[in-house]
């Protein structure tokens, strides 16, 4: 027979482990009509059994229609912690094989089942569709042979309540070019538009209502005199020194924006990453040949790139007010991503030139020197979430926070080798804090360093070496331009949940209330000192979802 056990959706299960030392989900489960729950069934077979077994998985539950099962793979990771920079807050730090991959589970699909350790995922999405009340679930592992090898059984209680709209303000980049480049499509072809699709489909599903709009080609992660592939939604026309524009693209990926539910443009930087020396590649029909009129070779403060955009801005923002129905409104701006105290005043000079031209349209950035916004360079700085002291000690308004692979002390973050609470747990300190938004820089760069290659997901999830795995991506190029979620994704989507309980709670009860029982028996919460446990996160849900009951 089989090992199987019940797990929550916080427990990572290596290879090497086994069914016996991990610590089984016994305590009630709930969420509410319109919540993703998941957790998870581990299994594998008795060390003193050299025999492997094949079986298939049967699923009975009146939430049957509900459920999705994916099978958790391991993925290789080579880098999974910087050398000397991380805690003591880490499954493990040294290269290996790591859960992380949520490979969806088709209808006749079987499992190997090995002395080695293994798990299957399962969400369930209620869609606010079912009533409120209680619900067994049976996982039956089957034979070929149709005996049954190993079972699980539950129940889950739906909460007669809904969560509240998102209010934070999320995005991860969105690499349009990663998804050509992998899938082997041509720029904004019917089949890349499709693959865009899916990806922004799966994106708005886990939390993202924010996208990284390419109006130019995002001059992000890109060697100094390197390219990315253009892709570019908006076609420049230049004749006899006048601008001209076709918006046309734009107004294609607006539709889809508004179609999956995203609420937010983020409109690509507009001047070159690490100090905006230089400027983003711009593509241009002139006297009609298509050629490169920007790029590294040309100075950000140059006259000739200033014309350029003081004609394309405020055309863009008059097609998108007029013709795509106050889309403006969408549209926050970029000038430059992560410069730093040897930037200021290249950033100072850019910023009094790009600020009139948005004039009335929100301005962010990922910097995390208080200066910037001391100053006034910037409407939304956006401080990692180790150097957010002196911007909450200032009261900045709708304060923004990320993290990215220098995160690795102390805070929250999504890495392979992270127990899945420090991924989690940024929901309840965002919450704290009012956190407005929050901005994580890899949905899905499959590539290396700088671009100067691509690199398979799959195989190599450090961009070799550039960063530790689960940096620099949330989501997998699956089969038929489908992404296939990680558990990171999910987890951090859990974050976002949490968020929206704690505020439907707040709304019930007041925030003194909610903030006495998300810090009862435990020092007061900061980003960077909080409880290093999945048992006190499944146990604040319980107590909030019991709160929640309890009023309605």
């Amino acid at each position: 027979m089989m090992r199987v056990k019940l797990l929550s959706s916080l427990e990572k299960c290596f290879m090497d482990e086994n069914v016996v030392n991990k610590r089984a989900l016994t305590e009630k489960i709930s969420f509410l009509k319109n919540e993703i729950y998941s957790f998870q069934i581990c299994y594998d077979r008795d060390e003193t059994v050299d025999a492997k077994v094949i079986v298939g998985l049967k699923l009975d539950s009146p939430l049957a229609d509900a459920i999705r099962v994916y099978k958790v793979k391991s993925i290789p990771s080579q880098l999974p912690v910087y050398r000397n920079r991380y805690d003591d807050d880490y499954l493990r730090t040294t290269p290996g094989l790591y859960p992380d991959l949520l490979e969806p589970i088709r209808e006749n699909d079987r499992l190997t089942v090995d002395n080695t350790l293994q798990s299957l995922w399962f969400e369930i999405d209620p869609a606010g569709k079912y009533e409120a009340g209680v619900y067994p679930i049976t996982c039956t592992f089957v034979t070929p042979a149709g005996e049954v090898d190993g079972e699980v059984k539950l129940e889950v209680e739906i909460i007669n309540a809904l969560l509240p709209d998102q209010k934070l303000i999320f995005t991860q980049w969105f690499y349009t070019d990663c998804l050509l480049q992998y899938y082997g499509t041509e720029a904004f072809d019917e089949k890349h538009w499709q693959i865009i699709e899916n990806f922004m489909t799966n994106a708005r599903k886990y939390g993202m209502n924010m996208i990284l709009t390419p109006i130019l080609t995002p001059e992000l992660d890109t060697y100094v005199g390197g390219e990315r592939p253009t892709t570019q939604l908006l076609k420049v026309f230049k004749d006899g020194g006048k601008y001209t524009f076709d918006f046309s693209q734009v107004g294609r990926w607006v539709d889809l924006c508004r179609k999956v539910g995203i609420q937010y443009l983020e409109i690509n930087h507009m001047f070159s990453q690490w100090g905006a020396a230089a400027c983003p590649k711009v593509i241009a029909t002139v006297d009609g040949e298509e050629k490169r009129i920007f790029g590294w070779d040309t100075a950000a403060d140059g006259d000739d790139y200033k014309e350029f955009l003081s004609a394309m801005i405020p055309a863009l923002i008059d097609y998108l007010k007029n013709e795509k129905d106050g889309a403006d409104k969408m549209c926050w701006f970029h000038l430059s991503d992560e410069p730093n105290e040897k930037h200021l005043e290249q950033y100072k000079k850019l910023s009094a030139f790009l600020k009139p031209l948005i004039k009335g349209y929100p301005m962010l950035d990922a910097l995390s020197r208080y200066e910037f916004y001391e100053q006034g360079l910037v409407d939304h700085p956006v401080p990692c979430n180790n150097h957010l002291e002196p911007f909450l000690a200032n009261n900045v308004p709708e304060l923004w926070t990320y993290y990215c692979c220098s995160q690795s002390r102390e805070v929250s973050n999504r890495f392979f080798s992270m127990p899945s609470y420090r991924n989690r747990i940024i929901g309840l300190q965002m919450y704290k804090y009012n956190i407005f938004g929050f901005l994580q820089w890899g949905y899905n760069f499959y590539n290396n360093q700088y671009s100067y290659a691509t690199i398979n997901p799959f195989l190599c999830s450090d961009g070799e070496c550039f960063a530790p795995s689960g940096d620099a991506y949330s989501v997998y190029p699956g089969t038929n331009g489908q992404p296939w979620p990680s558990l990171r994704q999910l987890v951090f989507h859990d974050a976002l949940q949490d968020m929206r309980a704690l505020k439907l709670c707040e709304e019930l009860y007041g925030r003194e209330k909610v903030m006495e029982v998300l810090e009862a028996g435990i020092d007061p919460i900061t980003f960077k000192k909080y409880p290093r446990s999945a048992d006190y996160i499944l146990a604040l849900r319980r107590k909030i979802n019991e709160l929640i009951q309890e009023k309605v």
